[in-house]
């Protein structure tokens, strides 16, 4: 299921320690994005993925958590899969995020090429402004390795999962020598008025009237439990030189979702860089639920 692929299934951090039987106070949902990465490859960009190492209490010795999807292409990857940790007030809990260029299907790290880490702790990112953390990357001697952007939220208790299903239509035509290849990327907002990306559906082939496949995803991952959360719901063009083609944007709630399928459930695709250029423009296609 596409909405089981939005979280990695990992052990928590901070598991029971039986000296201190100390008891997580929440949990809390990692976010990763980078911007400016190093360029590894050399007839395209690198295909970042990131790797979450933790420091264990006792022997400081650091252990794998988790890794992220790869992302194909990107020097600027905003990464879909979280990690979610227990989080412990009074325990300081070390992180170590590492990225790197995956060369092939190997799971061995050390055939990929090395993009930079940062360490952190997790008490850093939950009290930096906003739960948002931006920090250099390090560990290549001489090298700027771009940052590295930290993103933590508090999970809420809601365990509530919802079946959707999206299309489009007369969608603008982004490709010199066919339609366009459409994918949609969902994000959910916060109160500073970012927004964390939560899911992306598969590309569609050569069409202006997209049907993605349909995908179960819990509650959470769209809004945390908050129905009435504003959820932004962005249209692009796939390229397979990974510069996507933006063609717009809507946005929605879980609570609009909940309805189901209605003449309500239906979205203009708006472009406002288009818009403000073109007096005649209207949108740039329609979004169906």
């Amino acid at each position: 299921m596409c909405a089981a692929s939005a979280f990695h299934n990992m052990a928590s951090i901070g598991e029971l320690d039986p000296l201190t039987a100390a008891v997580p106070a929440t949990k809390v949902e990692i976010t990763v994005s980078c911007r400016n990465l190093l360029d590894r490859d050399t007839f395209s960009k690198s295909d970042p993925i990131c790797v979450l190492y933790t420091q264990t209490v006792v022997t400081r010795e650091w252990r794998e958590f988790g890794r992220t999807e790869v992302i194909d292409n990107t020097l600027n990857p905003d990464f879909v899969r979280k990690f979610i940790l227990d989080y412990f007030f009074e325990e300081r809990q070390n992180l170590r995020f590492d990225l790197y260029d995956l060369d092939s299907k190997s799971e061995n790290l050390s055939k990929h090429d090395f993009l930079g880490q940062m360490y952190c702790t997790l008490g850093e990112v939950v009290g930096s402004p906003g739960s948002r953390m931006e920090r250099p990357l390090m560990g290549i001697p001489g090298r700027n390795c771009g940052t590295i952007i930290i993103k933590a939220e508090e999970l809420g208790n809601c365990r509530e999962s919802v079946l959707l299903q999206f299309c489009g239509n007369k969608l603008d035509k982004k490709d010199f020598f066919g339609k366009s290849d459409p994918f949609l990327v969902f994000y959910r907002s916060h109160d500073d008025g970012t927004y964390t990306i939560c899911h992306k559906t598969e590309v569609v082939k050569n069409t202006l009237d997209p049907v993605w496949q349909a995908f179960k995803i819990p509650v959470r991952v769209l809004c945390n439990g908050d129905y009435d959360r504003a959820i932004k719901i962005e249209v692009y063009d796939w390229d397979r030189d990974g510069g996507h083609d933006y063609i717009g944007e809507f946005k929605t709630s879980y609570r609009e979702l909940s309805k189901g399928q209605s003449q309500f459930n239906v979205w203009e695709v708006l472009n406002m860089k288009k818009k403000r250029k073109k007096k005649k423009y209207l949108n740039s296609g329609t979004t169906s639920y």
